[in-house]
């Protein structure tokens, strides 16, 4: 149960990081290539598909690394 709360944090921290710093990144989460970006007069429709994908394969591997024990 610790170990998990330490890696949990860890990964907030993180997070926190990309959040706070997001916009001064070489790489912005939600403007990678191959996320989807549809403009109108009006709206924008932003689907961040590759976006989706990261985060997936690193919390994936983040659940992984818990459970290995």
């Amino acid at each position: 149960m610790g170990r998990a709360l330490i890696v949990i944090g860890i990964v907030l921290l993180i997070l926190g990081l990309l959040v706070t710093l997001g916009e001064k990144l070489p790489i912005r989460l939600g403007r990678l290539p191959g996320d989807i970006v549809i403009r109108s007069r009006n709206t924008t429709f932003y689907f961040p598909l590759v976006t989706s994908l990261l985060l997936s394969a690193l919390l994936s591997l983040v659940v992984w690394l818990i459970g290995r024990r």
